[in-house]
């Protein structure tokens, strides 16, 4: 197309982060209209993409591209055809009313343009999911939907509910994010190719390859965690947790669709096998009656749509996996009727909740009357999830039962599969529209009241919707389902659908069959809720239980694993340390060949002529020995303090080593490091008692002196080995030729360390950093040891008097109450005393009472420490001096 189309496209997959980012702020300056004001970057993005419908039309699909990673041939590429421009229709459209639904249902909250944020952020992901091109890219935004999806589950984090729908929505789903990962390595090894529009052409399908299975699993797995099939369904109903515009933004048109998507998209390369029909079908079967059974069970409305979904993605799967022509048109018209008549209901469900204050089924009735606009709303989306004319659903619903009318027991079998499951869902959506609006009025938390524009916009507009795709059928067919229908079966698709009814065909009777058990279900729909419960409470158990166990056992092995391997023995550490290095240094020398670099040749001479001493100045002798003196001195300490000067010895010799073989830089880092060293372990040291030697078992002794010794042998092996090969001097070449033009430093291991290796130092410092600050606050926060036997500081006694004549309000501290209470007397210990004893009552605290016989009214003040002391040794209390007298 050009240029501005492939900026356009790519723009379409960034602005809802841009507007996520800007989120917050907008919201302080828009408050009452943020909703509005942010719903008009998806309502541009819904725009613009239905200015694509001619392009797509004409040319069958439209490519964007952006450089992404040159240098490994990645792009982030785009692919708009009729089935991703379907779905991104569907995702920017229903986006823009959910965003204003999410503005008056929020009005007031104090995170609400965080939530908005949150919001576009997942949008953003969908979009970016649908749109992709490039398999990494799919990926990547199908993560984001899973960590967005997170954040608006358990938005309202204080709620442990939340907390935990949240972190089992993304543990489910990151599984198949991990099999997504798996499945499009392989699809790239097998093709070579990471651009799905690549598999599209002739001869590129996986399914005579050998590997087709695993692939398959892998594409099944991330599929059917996300679109919640049996038996990995249970984390959709607690995702419900979320706030009402999330449910119905992620069960319409988002999150759940990914993986039908995923499966759509990928029919064209790996569908139309037998595997591939028999796993989706027999699971999107049982998903689909697994669902709308469960539905019933339910009498919380949100419940209900949101086990009523698991029932219309089962719907969806199986669809899929039939792959007939028919049976892909009635999913492309499932898939836009269910996100409209989907959304629309949450949002008639949320209003209920937020006028009425509940949205328990068995509370409402009545509320026709008071909420007249959402009664009319909740009628023409249950239009369309009953299957009604004139909605488009209707086509949806004749469309999958055209062709399976045979006399082959599987179409027998998967017809009355989808009557059941399509009977059921019918009834559900009786019941969400019919009970809460007729019949009595019900008292309820709240008065209930009509709902304001913002609440209302989206349910009508959607149930709308709805009815003007079915009026205008032949628009509608051409538009959006031949594009969408030719993408999934990679070859042309013509529609067929017309409101002409011929009632010589089986289709219209077995609609009307679906109409009759629909009803039935509606009439008994509580003998069945409390068959269903009662089947639950036999049973005993279900998915959500055995997901609590499975966490709790994955948690309990997670510890006993971190509690083996971090014991807090820093010895033990490091001889795994050590174990490892010596096995990574001697394996490879002797099991792979390596010491057979070291063999003496014809050329090299004998073993004697490689190993002989070199020709060392009298200088250079001596750095060896003072080496041999700090190995011998560490070897041989008697306390810490002397191990301490031991290694400073033994690292000077190290930097004079450095210093005499032409590297001055590195001798002086050494020599700064090892004074450093010295120092700071002095310092650590000073807490402990440097005179001592530690004294360390044969065993321990034997083991650390095998595995240094082995270590030594091998790095010394080792370089032995590498000072034998022939010097690659491309890299130091480099370093030479660009130290001065591109670093502007002629200290070549300066630059390396501070341009070249620029963020590896600063790893260094920030680790050294990091540690010497951990260091200082646990040596700050060690408390001082107390004494052995230093008395423990009492709490002053005060007598408890208790006056005759006149009871006496009591003036004290609050410590001395805490020590009335503290004290505990023996019972008769002062039964015997005069009652003229206590005939006076004496008021306020005991630092206030008369002075004993025979002391000074005033002394001298006592330090704190005197006074605790002598608390400790003599009674408060004159009574207390007397029970403790001899």
């Amino acid at each position: 197309m050009g240029p501005n189309i492939d900026a356009s496209i790519a723009l379409v997959a960034i602005a809802p982060f841009v507007a996520a980012a800007l989120a917050p702020l907008l919201h302080r300056f828009t408050n009452p209209l943020s909703g509005w004001v942010l719903a008009l970057v998806p309502a541009a993005i819904f725009v613009f993409l239905l200015t694509l419908i001619d392009p797509v039309l004409a040319d069958g699909a439209i490519s964007a591209r952006i450089g992404w990673v040159p240098a490994y041939g990645l792009d982030l590429s785009f692919f708009v055809d009729g089935l991703s421009l379907t779905f991104a229709l569907t995702i920017s459209g229903i986006g823009t009313l959910i965003v204003i639904y999410s503005g008056a249902y929020l009005a007031g909250h104090q995170h609400l343009g965080r939530f908005l944020a949150f919001l576009l952020a997942f949008m953003g992901a969908m979009l970016g999911l649908v749109l992709a091109d490039n398999m990494l890219g799919l990926f990547m935004f199908w993560e984001l939907t899973a960590i967005t999806s997170f954040l608006l589950i358990g938005f309202d984090a204080v709620r442990a509910a939340a907390r935990r729908g949240a972190i089992q929505a993304l543990v489910i789903t990151n599984i198949g994010g991990m099999a997504l990962l798996a499945g499009v390595i392989l699809v790239h090894q097998l093709t070579g190719s990471w651009e799905l529009s690549d598999l599209l052409g002739p001869g590129r399908g996986l399914q005579d390859n050998g590997l087709y299975g695993l692939v398959l699993a892998c594409f099944i797995i991330a599929a059917f965690t996300k679109s919640a099939q049996f038996p990995l369904h249970f984390w959709l109903p607690n995702a419900m947790e979320a706030p009402t515009p999330v449910s119905a933004f992620l069960h319409s048109a988002t999150m759940v669709q990914a993986g039908v998507y995923l499966l759509a998209r990928a029919t064209p390369w790996l569908g139309h096998t037998v595997a591939w029909t028999t796993i989706l079908v027999c699971f999107g079967g049982v998903t689909l009656l697994w669902g709308a059974l469960g539905s019933l069970k339910q009498t919380d409305l949100k419940q209900m749509l949101a086990q009523s979904t698991i029932a219309s993605l089962g719907l969806l799967v199986l669809l899929i996996g039939l792959g007939t022509e028919t049976a892909i048109a009635g999913m492309v018209i499932y898939f836009v009727a269910h996100a409209l008549y989907k959304a629309g209901l949450f949002m008639v469900v949320g209003a209920i909740d937020h006028e009425a204050g509940t949205r328990e089924i068995t509370a409402l009735g009545g509320l026709s009357g008071k909420m007249p606009v959402t009664f009319a709303a909740a009628i023409l989306a249950g239009l369309s999830m009953f299957g009604l004319p004139p909605a488009i659903a209707f086509f949806a619903k004749e469309e999958m039962y055209l062709n399976l009318f045979a006399p082959h027991w599987q179409d027998l079998s998967v017809l009355a599969v989808l009557i059941a499951g399509n009977a059921l869902l019918a009834a559900v959506g009786a019941l969400v529209v019919i009970k809460p609006f007729l019949g009595a009025l019900a008292p309820t938390p709240k008065s209930a009241h009509e709902a304001p524009i913002g609440l209302l916009a989206g349910p009508i507009v959607l149930g709308v919707a709805g009815i003007a795709a079915a009026l205008l059928v032949g628009w509608f067919g051409h538009v959006v389902l031949e594009p969408a229908a030719t993408a999934i079966l990679n070859e042309p698709f013509k529609s067929h659908l017309t409101w002409a009814i011929d009632l010589t065909k089986p289709v219209i009777w077995l609609s009307l069959a679906t109409w009759v058990f629909a009803v039935l279900a509606y009439r008994y729909a509580a003998t069945i809720r409390t068959l269903l419960r009662r089947f639950d409470t036999a049973l005993g158990w279900n998915a959500d239980s055995v997901f609590d166990a499975v966490m709790f056992g994955l948690i309990r092995f997670a510890g006993a694993v971190t509690r083996g391997l971090h014991h807090g023995r820093l010895e033990l550490y490091l001889v795994t340390v050590f174990s490892l290095l010596a096995l990574a240094l001697i394996v490879p020398l002797f099991a792979l060949g390596g010491i057979d670099a070291l063999l003496p040749t014809a050329e090299l001479g004998n073993w004697a002529a490689k190993l002989s001493w070199p020709n060392l100045s009298p200088y250079e002798w001596g750095v060896i020995v003072l080496a041999l003196v700090g190995l011998g001195a560490i070897v041989a300490a008697p306390n810490r303090l002397y191990s301490i000067l031991a290694l400073g010895v033994q690292g000077t010799a190290v930097a004079l080593i450095f210093l005499m073989f032409g590297a001055p830089d590195l001798a002086f880092t050494q020599f700064m490091v090892e004074i450093l060293s010295v120092v700071i372990l002095a310092l650590v040291m000073t807490r402990l008692n440097l005179d001592e030697r530690d004294h360390r078992p044969f065993e321990d002794w034997a083991r650390d002196g095998t595995l240094a010794l082995v270590c030594g042998v091998g790095v010394s092996l080792l370089l032995m080995v590498v000072l034998s090969g022939t010097l690659d001097t491309r890299l130091s070449d480099f370093f030479i030729a660009t130290s001065v033009p591109i670093a502007h430093g002629a200290n070549i291991v300066n630059v390396i360390l501070v341009d070249y290796r620029g963020f590896d130092t600063l790893g260094e410092i920030s680790v050294l950093m990091a540690a010497g600050i951990s260091i200082m606050v646990l040596l700050r926060s060690r408390r001082k040891p107390v004494p052995v036997g230093s008395p423990v500081p009492q709490a002053p006694v005060v007598p408890k008097i208790k006056p005759k004549a006149a009871k006496a309000k009591t003036v004290g501290t609050k410590s001395a109450d805490t020590a009335k209470s503290a004290d505990t007397k023996p019972a008769g210990t002062d039964a015997a005393k005069p009652a003229n004893a206590a005939a006076t009552p004496r008021t306020g605290s005991a630092a206030k009472q008369k002075p004993a016989a025979g002391k000074p009214a005033a002394a001298k003040p006592k330090s704190p420490a005197v006074k605790a002391v002598s608390a400790a040794k003599k009674p408060a209390t004159r009574s207390a001096r007397k029970r403790s007298a001899p």
